[in-house]
């Protein structure tokens, strides 16, 4: 597996050895502590994010191949999992489909070297809640990390319905008339915002901002991707499209065509 680096403010795997900065902004030991599993086959990129999100407090393990990935995945109760799309043994894309078949919800990071909407796409649907592209910042990896650990605060109560479409928010299903819809946790958070927000325009910057909690990256492409496929699975038995694209403005719920 090739990677790039060198670019400024990104990755550069050749510098493992940095030392530690007693003085760092970041806390040594934050509260709550993480636990994620990086499944990763190359030594280097393996130790960088190791000893990178170490310093940041979390616990990390190491699987170097797929088979040993979907050993820890079961044995573990993770917050996370960092999951490389080439491996040996059983790549990335397999890994995440067996994972999510076998009820274990544990939110997925995709890593790729690839970043066309397709390929994205086919991670999606293999059960990533979200995916970067090598090389990528540090410490984008680390507001990716944050927000999908990021906990449930206050209650959640109550069932959120449009049309034919319910979102029980207790037992974190989805609905369409009697079809039960099986969503992965960033595509469930995705349709809740818009289900908060009916029959209103809901731009890019706003759902990057309180979905995904990163600020706006014009070069982006992970909305359009879950847009398509969350459409996809609406539409999947036969429904009107309710998932409206507002050229030129962003997004809405509502039943009028587009």
């Amino acid at each position: 597996m090739e990677l790039e680096s060198g670019a400024p403010g990104q990755t550069d795997f050749g510098k493992l050895d940095r030392p530690h900065n007693p003085f760092s902004p970041h806390p040594v030991t934050p509260e709550p502590q993480v636990r994620i599993l990086v499944v990763e086959d190359d030594p280097k990129t393996a130790r960088f994010l190791k000893q990178g999100l170490e310093e940041e407090g979390h616990a990390v393990d190491i699987a170097t191949d797929g088979e040993e990935g979907s050993f820890l995945g079961h044995l573990n109760p993770y917050d996370l999992i960092l999951l490389d799309i080439q491996l040996p043994k059983r790549n990335g894309l397999q890994l995440s489909t067996e994972l999510r078949r076998e009820g274990i919800v544990t939110p997925i990071l995709m890593l790729t070297g690839r970043d066309s909407t397709p390929d994205v796409v086919r991670g999606l649907n293999a059960g990533a809640d979200d995916y970067l592209t090598k090389p990528f910042d540090f410490d984008e990896l680390l507001a990716r990390v944050r927000a999908l650990t990021r906990r449930q605060t206050g209650p959640v109560s109550g069932t959120l319905r449009f049309g034919d479409l319910e979102l029980d928010r207790l037992k974190r299903q989805v609905r369409r008339g009697t079809q039960l819809i099986d969503l992965s946790p960033r595509e469930f958070r995705l349709l809740e915002y818009f289900m908060l927000h009916p029959e209103h325009v809901v731009t890019r910057v706003q759902l990057l901002e309180k979905v995904w909690d990163m600020s706006f990256d014009p070069e982006t492409n992970v909305i359009e991707a879950h847009i398509s496929n969350l459409r996809k699975k609406l539409e999947e038995h036969g429904g009107l499209r309710l998932l409206q694209t507002v050229r030129g403005a962003g997004y809405a719920l509502r039943e009028s065509g587009e």
